[in-house]
């Protein structure tokens, strides 16, 4: 059942009384015939089963929900409960039970879990190589924060843009128009920040919208990395400290923001570089080549990627950059300047496991995790196959009814369907109809589990439930 949806539990009258079946079915409990000696168990058995199909029949259903045969209260189902806390419904909810089902899971606090693993050679190599003036670890490692966040914390607090996609209904999770799931970890930045931190780790499990296939999934890890500089920090090497300023009212330049000097901000890239070329080959030898791209983000500038050679082909790793001063400010940190990176968990496990697809991770089968039960998390290991079943495809095709109708959409709801059962989903063929004015789309389902083999008749179930369930909530027409 799952997490985060409540159900309510019709109870039985406690006067039961002799009804027929002509009579209707109350909606709040079920009449049962007067119990009376000698009575048969089993009829009263088959009556309440037709009693419940009466029930089902008069009551809606929650869509996402009629595989557990159930329905929501109507009060309840005006709520969504995550983590133990309730928050009403509005337009802007889309979560499903099939993501509130992963939250909480908190694979990369699983011990032997190959994300924990990835986790653990990151923090050895930052406690081994940055302390503070104590000899402590000058990182801070947070691996519980809640994944709910703020509008607010995940995208205004970043500066990212009100039209950016990634604010979008397509393309994160909303649990209202207040909250949702975090769709990555510098969420937490600010607040962080604001605590007083200096330099911090933090891990946890992110949510976006997303296609299906073998190296994309709706829930993900990352881990956050950030570290900030007073100006002796910065340039406690150099000769020349008095001098030497972290600020100017300058201009916005692609190599530096405008209240950075040249120095601070070639200072800060020489020092985010160097640590995260390090991190590189800490985790894939010291023979790695590697190569840094420019690129975007709202909440950093300048930035970049950082991309490794790995098996004879180019692979991003990470994304980082300076952090824009704004957000310093907003942390109530505007004496200092800093750099922050993300990378995702299970993109270095895949390549460093050799793990084919990113829906093992949430496999709780005993074959796949029995291979990570290493003490040393160093300990070289090559991932087995526990499955070679054979793949089953079938395909669908509809006219496109609404314009709001998203790619997305027909995603989370073949995963409300399928679950891990589906392996792929591609979008095969599309073309515009002038004469029903209609799009029609074609999408290709792939269907393997990953530990035993699947039969065609067990598959065209599922694909027909599909079929219907975007008949009734995406509003389409099957071709």
């Amino acid at each position: 059942m799952a997490a985060g949806i409540r159900y309510q539990v019709w109870k039985t009258q406690s006067t039961l009384r002799k009804t027929t079946d002509q009579q209707s079915v109350p909606t709040t409990w079920w009449q049962l015939p007067q119990s009376q000696a000698g009575r048969d168990m089993q009829a009263i058995i088959q009556w309440r089963s037709r009693a419940v199909k009466v029930f089902l029949r008069q009551n809606p259903i929650c869509t996402y929900c009629t595989q557990f045969h159930m329905t929501m209260s109507p009060d309840i189902s005006k709520t969504v409960t995550v983590e133990g806390k309730t928050y009403p419904r509005d337009s802007w909810t889309n979560i499903t039970p099939t993501i509130l089902q992963k939250v909480g899971k908190n694979l990369h606090c699983k011990k032997h879990h190959p994300l924990n693993l990835i986790k653990l050679r990151i923090n050895d190599f930052f406690y081994k190589n940055y302390f503070n003036k104590y000899r402590n670890p000058l990182f801070s490692v947070y691996d519980n924060l809640s994944p709910v966040v703020t509008l607010y914390q995940n995208y205004d607090s970043l500066l990212v843009p009100v039209d950016h996609p990634s604010r979008s209904k397509t393309d994160s999770y909303y649990i209202n128009s207040e909250y949702m799931l975090r769709a990555h970890t510098s969420s937490h930045q600010v607040d962080l920040i604001g605590t007083g931190l200096d330099a911090f780790l933090l891990y946890g499990d992110v949510y976006r919208r997303d296609a299906i296939d073998s190296s994309h999934y709706p829930a993900f890890h990352q881990v956050e990395g950030v570290r900030l500089f007073t100006k002796y920090e910065l340039f406690d090497r150099s000769s020349s400290t008095d001098i030497l300023k972290l600020f100017e009212d300058g201009q916005r330049l692609p190599t530096k923001q405008e209240s950075h000097t040249h120095e601070s901000s070639l200072s800060l890239e020489h020092d985010l570089k160097k640590t995260l070329e390090n991190l590189t080959f800490h985790l894939f030898g010291k023979d790695i080549e590697v190569k840094w791209v420019d690129a975007y983000f709202p909440f950093t500038h300048p930035s970049w990627e950082l991309e490794i050679k790995f098996q004879g082909e180019w692979m991003e790793v990470l994304g980082c950059g300076i952090i824009e001063q704004n957000i310093m400010n907003s942390g109530g940190v505007a004496d200092k300047v800093g750099w922050a990176f993300g990378l995702g968990l299970e993109r270095l496990a895949m390549k460093l496991f050799n793990i084919p697809d990113i829906r093992l991770f949430w496999s709780e089968d005993s074959g796949f995790l029995s291979q990570f039960e290493v003490d040393d998390p160093y300990k070289p290991i090559t991932y087995k196959p526990v499955s070679s079943s054979p793949q089953c495809i079938n395909d669908i095709s509809f006219w496109v009814k609404e314009k709001s109708f998203s790619e997305n959409d027909f995603y989370d709801m073949v995963r409300a369907v399928g679950g891990d059962l589906v392996e792929q989903v591609h979008l095969f063929d599309t073309f515009f109809h002038p004469k029903k004015q209609l799009q029609s789309q074609s999408y290709r389902i792939v269907y393997r589990h990953m530990e035993r083999a699947l039969s065609q008749e067990e598959v065209n179930k599922v694909h027909q439930e599909i079929a219907a369930r975007a008949v009734r909530t995406l509003h389409v027409e099957i071709r």
